[in-house]
């Protein structure tokens, strides 16, 4: 039998969402095989009521500020099992999916894992779907990559780092700690994120990350530059496709619009987040 894993779910006004989120981890799934510690922290809504009407057997840990990383914090420190996955509230990811992470996670190698990410862009508008039809040719979109909403640790993995420090890009310091050879990226499983409604929606998005990302080059060097986005690939597949031509311009404001703005001040710590993909 596969060794259980700790389903670590943070959570802030999420009460629109959690409920069918968290049915969805646990439908199917055999008994003990997944421990779920949700933490909803500094919320103003029911998230945490949500939660344990979903989920009855979760560990639901209430803390009375918002902060990402203090829920991560607790929920580790709520956690029975070494194996253990850190799930976006807003993520929809299936019980078959978080059990074959468990599965590629039982092993004595440090290993960090996650499904293939994919974007709902169903109720975005017009520009937002542009901006993801050429995303979609991405090196990032193509090679894969772990984070962006889920990512899992082997138990020797949650060993190589103690409390999550304080910053914005809490995956992407994980995933930094790891030689891209102990990365793995789960073929046939898939999650899914919703695509902001509105392009300047998606722009604000973009620049928290961009933010996130510069902060931790900052903050720990140690880990290094993490690869920086290459884009010449990208041109020589949208010059092969003409029908990406009229999305390409989009795709540059999405993209190039955010990485200015990230070079302005640097927003504060805490819960920043699309809300337009929430209603």
């Amino acid at each position: 039998m596969t060794a259980p894993m700790s389903v670590i779910v943070p959570a802030h006004d999420e009460a629109a969402v959690i409920g069918v989120n968290l049915a969805r981890m646990s439908v199917g799934c055999p008994a003990g095989a997944l421990e779920f510690v949700v933490v909803p922290n500094g919320c103003s809504d029911d998230t945490a009521r949500v939660a344990r009407e979903a989920l009855p057997g979760a560990v639901v840990v209430e803390l009375p500020g918002g902060s990402k990383i203090a829920a991560l914090n607790a929920g580790d420190a709520a956690a029975s099992h070494g194996i253990r996955a850190y799930v976006d509230a807003d993520v929809r990811v299936d019980a078959a999916t978080l059990l074959a992470l468990a599965v590629a996670l039982d092993t004595p190698e440090a290993r960090i894992a996650a499904p293939r990410f994919t974007v709902d862009t169903s109720r975005s508008s017009l520009f937002v779907r542009a901006h993801y039809r050429v995303w979609e040719h991405t090196d990032y979109r193509r090679n894969g990559h772990v984070g962006s909403g889920i990512y899992a640790l082997s138990a020797a993995g949650r060993a190589r780092f103690g409390l999550f420090p304080e910053v914005i890009a809490d995956d992407r310091y994980a995933q930094q700690l790891f030689a891209p050879e102990e990365r793995i990226v789960l073929d046939g499983h898939e999650f899914e994120v919703p695509a902001p409604r509105t392009l300047r929606a998606q722009i604000r998005r973009a620049t928290r990350i961009h933010r996130g990302n510069a902060e931790l080059a900052d903050e720990h060097p140690e880990l290094g530059p993490g690869g920086a986005a290459r884009h010449g690939g990208l041109l020589g597949r949208v010059a092969r496709r003409p029908s990406l031509w009229p999305a390409f311009p989009v795709y540059l404001v999405g993209t190039l619009g955010p990485r200015l703005r990230a070079a302005g001040p640097r927003a504060p710590l805490g819960w920043e987040r699309d809300e337009t993909s929430r209603r």
